[in-house]
């Protein structure tokens, strides 16, 4: 016991610790979602979240502690994100093929989705600070949260419940887009990408290349279309 007690105690110190738990906490969450035969509630981002957030908590490990470590992983986002033009150019001929249907569809999903958060905030009686945080939900992280701290809003906030809907959205998009019988990739891909984010489009690329490059295409014009309009209509009904 003192031997491990003392390996804990040079590993805690040290980066390695951090990226070796988040890189098992992946792992862990890979098999559980293999065991669960890739059922869409068994999302490896939700089981590995939960179960880093558990060891964390168990161990007493500050988080900023922990992200000095992890921030290899988390520098890797980018090379990551740019990487998603691959299966993107390989799909180019189908995104030409119906422009006009692939704006109207992320144009509508993000008015829809700025328009419920607002929703939302109105429902629960919060102020202008809450409606703010949760306008830009549908965004990815980083966009979301300049946005809400340019209307005003909370960007912490903002960031745990871009979070939260990327997660809820990649686990039960699918089951609602059977649900309605939606079939085409392509769709699938827009509507995940436009609702999900970063989170959604790892999805959509688990199952379809097609839907995963779709996913990214709604993913990046969803934050730009975003980032550009929703400040100008904030301040035109503010």
């Amino acid at each position: 016991m003192s031997a491990l007690t003392e390996l804990w105690v040079y590993l805690s110190r040290e980066p390695l610790a951090a990226l070796t738990a988040t890189l098992c906490a992946w792992w862990v969450a890979l098999r559980a979602q293999a065991l669960a035969r890739a059922h869409p509630l068994a999302n490896p981002v939700l089981l590995a979240v939960a179960l880093l957030a558990g060891l964390l908590l168990a161990a007493g490990v500050d988080y900023r502690a922990y992200f000095q470590g992890a921030q290899f992983v988390h520098f890797l986002l980018g090379p990551a994100t740019v990487a998603l033009a691959v299966p993107l150019a390989r799909q180019w001929e189908a995104v030409r093929a119906a422009p006009l249907a692939i704006l109207a569809a992320i144009g509508a999903g993000s008015l829809f989705a700025a328009a419920s958060g607002l929703a939302l905030a109105a429902a629960f009686g919060g102020g202008q600070a809450l409606a703010a945080s949760l306008a830009p939900r549908a965004v990815t992280a980083p966009v979301a949260m300049g946005v809400a701290e340019a209307l005003g809003g909370l960007p912490g906030l903002t960031a745990v419940i871009v979070i939260c809907c990327g997660v809820t959205g990649a686990a039960l998009g699918p089951l609602v887009l059977n649900l309605l019988g939606v079939r085409d990739m392509r769709a699938r891909g827009l509507a995940l990408g436009t609702a999900s984010h970063g989170i959604g489009t790892a999805r959509a690329l688990s199952v379809s290349a097609e839907a995963g490059a779709f996913a990214a295409l709604a993913m990046g014009l969803n934050a730009l279309g975003t980032a550009l309009l929703l400040p100008l209509l904030w301040r035109l009904l503010a």
